[in-house]
Parts: structure tokens; sequence; C-alpha cells
């Protein structure tokens, strides 16, 4: 597929993007989501600059993100381990 120009708003800024439109829908879900985030940081603290709400924003994100990879690699490391239990019983098995 093509590329595509879209508008997104973040921050009661535009910026002009050039996307596959396979990811247009994902950037314009993840702008949604930073511009919820930064609204509810606005009326939540009193923090009225945006690039302070901004940074917020990205430190939550960023702190998200390091969650889910470390939850991620945890749950690798779980599975490989059942993977490896089930290899030696089936083994044990077919051994006999």
């Amino acid at each position: 597929m093509g590329e595509i120009s879209i508008k997104i708003n973040i921050a009661d800024r535009v910026y002009p993007l050039k996307v596959s439109t396979e990811e247009e829908e994902i950037i314009r879900r993840a702008a949604k989501l930073i511009n919820d985030r930064v609204k509810e940081y606005q009326e939540n603290y009193a923090v009225k600059d945006k690039q302070d709400l901004l940074s917020m924003c990205v430190l939550h994100y960023a702190t998200t993100s390091l969650k889910n990879e470390r939850k991620v690699t945890t749950e690798d490391t779980e599975i490989a381990e059942k993977v490896y239990q089930l290899d030696d019983l089936l083994t044990e098995f077919f051994s006999k």
C-alpha cells in the first residue's frame, strides 16, 4: 500500500505526517491516547505548560512500555521452562 498525508493534533499543535495506510489508524489512536492523557493531567494537576504535560505523558508511556516488556520477557521465560519440562516428560515417556 502507498503513503498518505495526514494531520495529527497533539496538545493543540498540528503535525503533518506521511504514513502508510496500514499505520494511519494506529497513529490516530496513539494521538488520541496522548491527548486524553494530557487532558487528564491538566485537569488533575496544577500544570498548565504543554511541555510539562507532554513530558509527564512520555514518562507514563515509557514506564508502561518498560513494564510490559519486562512482563513479556518473564512470561516468555516461564513458557520456555514449561516447554522444556514437557519435552523432558515426553522424552522420558517415549524412551520406555
